[in-house]
């Protein structure tokens, strides 16, 4: 049975030199918050698969590319599985957490994401452009990523990698949810200056854009953000479906919505392990 307070295993990299973000300030913020309903102790991603039989759930937060310790990520993945602790965001995502097989899945589906394929030899399946990207298919956070002209990008590529249309967009915008339930909208005014955010007032048309993704997703738990841009058409395209560890700009919020989604997340945290008990017998 679980102790009186949840106990909970928080993972994140407070040291973890994010460009334009900071990871550390962010997670001391958030466990300030959850200890008030929940015993919690800390750990780097390299230690949860050996200290998480200890607890009653993991959360997975600020942990960092699982470039950088893959394997750690897939000893903890595996064990969590064999052992049935519970992981929030569950290990079902279908988004970034199973890598980036999703941008391509969603382009043959014909969803509004940015067009993407597989193999550079495949590169006359996309819209004819100037410039593509050409990034890992198991990249994070840019690692890897390069812009290159047509002839480079139809090259034979080292290792497996994704290939895009680069879009000339107006600016990049994400939405943030936790338990498929909308909490705010951030969005980068400057296309050169990724993180430098501010609050963004979406319209229906952009809610029911990013709620497709996160229904697409099936994730009854857990906190995700669809990171889109706005195409030069107007329309948004999808740039990646963040359901591992996303970053949420706290910092960026008014007191109002950073206490709210606190409280959501909250709430979401009570009905994950009261589900997850029941499941367990």
């Amino acid at each position: 049975m679980p102790a009186a307070r949840p106990r909970i295993l928080f993972v994140t990299d407070l040291a973890y030199p994010a460009r334009g973000r900071r990871y550390g300030d962010e997670d001391v913020f958030l466990t300030s918050r959850l200890r008030e309903e929940f015993d919690l102790a800390l750990c780097h991603p390299r230690d949860a698969a050996a200290l998480m039989g200890a607890f009653d759930a993991v959360v997975v937060r600020n942990s960092g590319p699982v470039l950088g310790y893959l394997d750690a990520y897939e000893e903890f993945r595996a064990r969590a599985l064999a052992t049935g602790v519970p992981v929030y965001n569950p290990l079902t995502g279908r988004g970034d957490m199973a890598g980036k097989q999703y941008l391509l899945d969603l382009t043959d589906a014909g969803m509004p994401v940015v067009p993407t394929v597989g193999r550079p030899e495949d590169l006359h399946r996309l819209p004819r452009a100037d410039r593509y990207v050409v990034k890992p298919r198991l990249g994070a956070d840019s690692h890897g990523l390069r812009i290159v002209s047509a002839a480079e990008a139809s090259a034979p590529a080292d290792g497996d990698v994704l290939v895009q249309p680069y879009v000339d967009f107006a600016y990049e915008v994400s939405f943030y949810f936790v338990d498929q339930d909308f909490q705010y909208a951030l969005h980068a005014p400057d296309p050169a200056a990724r993180w430098r955010l501010e609050p963004y007032r979406p319209g229906p048309g952009d809610l029911d854009f990013a709620r497709r993704f996160v229904e697409w997703n099936t994730l009854a738990h857990g906190i995700q953000r669809v990171d889109a841009c706005r195409a030069p058409g107007g329309e948004l395209l999808l740039v990646e479906l963040e359901d591992l560890n996303p970053y949420l700009s706290l910092d960026a919020l008014d007191d109002t919505t950073r206490d709210a989604f606190v409280a959501a997340t909250v709430a979401s945290l009570h009905r994950f392990l009261g589900e997850s008990e029941g499941a367990r017998g």
